[in-house]
């Protein structure tokens, strides 16, 4: 038993990290231990850069690229929508399991802030292990300028999206219906956001995905930092993230447990 007051504090400062160190290894496990997550973390990025640069090479009538421009653009975009799509994914699942499992883990002595961290932290190593896993399968094929700034860039859009699938998971709680309305809403946004278009709508810039684009873009290509978009960008998560804390803490409150879970069995933990 602590003596002191210090000591006290620091018993609680290494109860509350031990907690959070199992809460995240616990979100962790639960998503590696299906060897098809797995397997999806690495077959997608691929597929989907690698489709993406073979599809756009098709459509070389586009005014401002040649034919080896529009396919390099065509896999960046890849790298891009695969890295938000599987972070939206695991934010949607997340969110999901957090209405149930996270009132059991509240019983056996977490708190709502320890929860939320748990989770975040989950989503944010999901978004970085994406990020990794997609801009090396890209640098396969494109030469990058900038390797450090692109794969901030990546992250960035990985961790909006990881949260914005928190957020999808949290009003539309049923894995099928969330992961398709993911798949528009980052397909839609990778498209206008990419740049190919020129979109002529203030709207644009509301995109997750508009700054990110700019940042990775810049980066592959110009080995250039777009220290503006960047901030933006930041300033985006920012926002994505206090709606985040207030949804989670809205879904894990008294009486939401008959609200959650998944119709069709889906993630749970």
């Amino acid at each position: 038993m602590p003596d002191t007051p210090n000591a006290a504090t620091r018993a609680s400062s290494a109860g509350r990290l031990r907690r959070l160190r199992v809460g995240v290894s616990s979100h962790v496990r639960a998503f590696v231990r299906t060897p098809l997550n797995v397997a999806l973390l690495v077959a997608f990025p691929l597929v989907v850069v690698e489709g993406y640069g073979t599809a756009m090479s098709a459509f070389p009538q586009f005014p401002r690229f040649d034919a080896a421009s529009v396919a390099a653009m065509g896999r960046v975009n890849g790298a891009v929508y695969a890295s938000a799509f599987l972070a939206g994914i695991l934010g949607l699942f997340q969110s999901i399991g957090a209405v149930q499992a996270d009132e059991r883990l509240g019983i056996c002595g977490y708190d709502r802030g320890e929860l939320f961290a748990s989770r975040l932290a989950a989503v944010g190593l999901g978004g970085l292990l994406v990020a990794a896993v997609s801009i090396g399968v890209l640098w396969w094929s494109v030469e990058l300028a900038a390797p450090l700034a692109a794969f901030g860039a990546l992250t960035l859009a990985a961790l909006i999206y990881g949260l914005i699938g928190m957020l999808v998971g949290a009003l539309l709680p049923r894995t099928l219906e969330g992961s398709l309305v993911l798949v528009f809403l980052v397909d839609l946004d990778d498209f206008l956001s990419s740049g190919l278009l020129n979109v002529d709508s203030p709207v644009v810039h509301l995109l997750p995905l508009y700054y990110p684009h700019d940042v990775f873009q810049s980066a592959v290509f110009d080995g250039t930092v777009a220290t503006g978009d960047a901030l933006l960008g930041t300033a985006y998560l920012g926002v994505v993230f206090l709606l985040a804390l207030a949804v989670y803490v809205r879904v894990t409150g008294e009486g939401s447990a008959g609200r959650g879970g998944s119709s069709d069995g889906g993630v749970s933990a």
